[in-house]
């Protein structure tokens, strides 16, 4: 998918997130509180990245899961900006930026992926 056709198809900051590497306000995310079954994919290209059984309330403002659908996935990336040390995840397929992954979340991983809402699109199972 081209940039301009990623900018006719997403929001303005669907595209800042995730070709810019923007994040979301914190809280603002509709996904932020949805607790319904479902998968999340991609908002760019589609792929299956999160599933709801591994979603929790973090209370961290973000969509937050202990882990992905599969590690095929999702792309890790060290990030080093704002003076901080952190992972960033990314679409193994389209490379669009997603969030990023921490080591304080709960059992059985101990992952947090914060994950802005506008990277995503969510799928109920029917």
């Amino acid at each position: 998918m081209t940039i301009s056709d990623l900018k006719n198809k997403l929001s303005d900051l669907a595209y800042k997130v995730t070709q810019m590497k923007e994040t979301e306000p914190p809280f603002s995310g509709e996904y932020n509180d949805l607790n319904t079954n479902g998968k999340y994919i991609c908002v760019c290209c589609g792929l299956p990245l999160f599933s709801s059984k591994n979603k929790f309330n973090s209370k961290s403002g973000w969509p937050s899961f202990y882990q992905p659908i599969n590690e095929d996935c999702l792309k890790y990336i060290e990030d080093n900006s704002h003076n901080m040390v952190r992972v960033e995840v990314c679409c193994k397929k389209c490379n669009s930026h997603l969030g990023h992954v921490f080591d304080d979340g709960p059992k059985p991983t101990f992952k947090r992926y914060c994950i802005n809402s506008v990277s995503m699109r969510f799928v109920e199972n029917e």
